[in-house]
């Protein structure tokens, strides 16, 4: 037995998707984990530490109860509206239980802020019915207690089986064009990265708001276009999509929670890591 596997019994919820599911690998061999899954799978189904969890037919807290956490890893995706309501009854599960709440979220609650990075502190604004929906769950987390809480902003998220990269292959496969938005700067991050980052958030027990995303800024066509010529074999065609004429920005930056050295990564790091 390592020597973390009593400190933490953790339940990651959307552990069958893309992100959630990467943090069950790495969490899994140091800690008694949990996940939940949607759509019936053999693997999930044989695996005694997932549960099948329908939002709209299931009670969280029943499987919540069922694993006695004492740290719940939000990672769900779905209707907004339920996510709403479910990460109500968590909030109120964490406030009343020796329980904290690790909350994925998006660089999208910045989305309406276009002229510079965001950090930490900085107030979100949002344009979009995704970056609103992440603003009231972040707003309503922000009311518990602050060593309860963590939440994790994410810019675009890279991997092997992530769905941009199947999407890309899929859009070449076919003839068709990749979209990629020359005024758009951004920061990126790899899925092994942010699952790295979040293990060490709980073993030095860390609370508050944490941006994830690298160190460095990158146009969005910039680097589609240098992943595009290391991972696939033909090249594909790109289609220039302009939505202002000045540069726009969607990037999260750490000023405060900065995490050390060999977590952080660079966006040529990224790609280096997907070429393997």
């Amino acid at each position: 037995m390592k020597q973390d596997d009593k400190k933490h019994q953790i339940l990651i919820l959307g552990g069958s998707g893309f992100l959630g599911n990467a943090i069950y690998r790495e969490l899994a061999p140091f800690f008694r984990t949990f996940a939940t899954y949607q759509t019936p799978n053999k693997a999930f189904e044989s695996n005694r530490h997932f549960f099948q969890y329908k939002m709209e037919e299931d009670d969280v807290i029943e499987i919540i109860e069922a694993c006695k956490p004492s740290i719940i890893i939000s990672a769900l995706r779905g209707d907004f509206h339920l996510q709403t309501i479910i990460h109500e009854h968590i909030a109120q599960y964490v406030l009343n239980n020796n329980c904290k709440l690790i909350f994925i979220s998006s660089a999208n609650v910045f989305d309406a802020y276009s002229k510079f990075p965001s950090y930490e502190l900085d107030k979100t604004l949002s344009n979009s019915i995704y970056g609103h929906f992440k603003i009231k769950i972040e707003n309503m987390l922000l009311r518990l207690p602050k060593k309860k809480v963590a939440i994790i902003r994410l810019p675009m998220v890279f991997g092997v089986q992530c769905p941009r990269i199947k999407e890309m292959l899929d859009l070449i496969k076919n003839n068709e064009a990749i979209e990629v938005f020359p005024n758009l700067v951004m920061n990126v991050t790899l899925d092994t990265k942010v699952t790295q980052q979040i293990h060490y958030i709980i073993n030095r027990d860390k609370c508050g708001i944490y941006h994830l995303g690298s160190a460095d800024l990158v146009h969005h066509d910039d680097f589609i276009k240098e992943l595009s010529a290391k991972l696939f074999l033909s090249q594909p065609t790109f289609k220039r999509v302009y939505t202002t004429n000045e540069e726009r920005y969607l990037a999260v930056l750490p000023k405060y929670n900065l995490l050390p050295k060999h977590l952080q990564i660079t966006s040529d790091k990224v790609i280096e890591e997907l070429s393997k």
